[in-house]
């Protein structure tokens, strides 16, 4: 259903951010940036993962100037402070505690780049997600399940992660990774993919 015009590159390692891309039958290769993902001062979430995803495509697309460079960077935010991943388990638990009952935000900024001279397109995309009042058993047995250990905020909504929200407003695949429904629309207006009848 989906043709892809142009080769794409994938600068990012995350699992999540690949199967959405797989999910639409995509091919794509994967080179990861290494970039400093130091927050600076006085800036806030919404340009620091704007700044973060431009930073890794920039890096990266000129070691494959013959595609496009897809990358992106996610943050949950509560109460205007970004959570990060947790350093540890325990860490896990003081996180999911404070989301407890709570509504905090998924800001996802991407970048696709044509080459090194082409055009540069750059969004955020942003989803509200209420969380439960969950039984602190509840909490512990989840983090204890390992699911929690690399993710922001500590928790993946399309895991078991899902028992601990209440509803989300916006775009769920923004929460898991990427906001694919958006990345595609950006790539078919710029025709580097075409939707072809099945």
């Amino acid at each position: 259903m989906l043709q892809q015009n142009r080769p794409l590159c994938l600068a990012s390692s995350s699992p999540r951010r690949q199967e959405l891309l797989t999910r639409f039958g995509l091919d794509f290769l994967i080179q990861s940036p290494d970039i400093d993902e130091s927050m600076q001062s006085h800036e806030t979430p919404e340009a620091f993962v704007m700044r973060m995803a431009l930073e890794k495509a920039q890096q990266v697309v000129p070691d494959h100037p013959e595609c496009i460079t897809l990358s992106g960077d996610t943050v949950v935010v509560l109460e205007g402070g970004i959570l990060g991943k947790p350093l540890d388990r325990a860490d896990s638990i003081r996180m999911l505690e404070r989301l407890s009952g709570k509504t905090h935000e998924v800001f996802t900024a991407y970048a696709l780049m044509e080459g090194i001279s082409g055009p540069c397109v750059q969004a955020l995309v942003r989803t509200r997600v209420s969380f439960r009042t969950p039984d602190p058993e509840l909490i512990r047995a989840y983090v204890q399940t390992g699911e929690t250990d690399d993710k922001a905020g500590a928790y993946s909504i399309q895991g078991l992660g899902a028992l601990l929200v209440s509803s989300i407003e916006g775009s769920y695949s923004n929460v898991v990774g990427f906001p694919i429904e958006r990345i595609l629309d950006d790539m078919m207006r710029h025709g580097w993919l075409t939707c072809k009848p099945l």
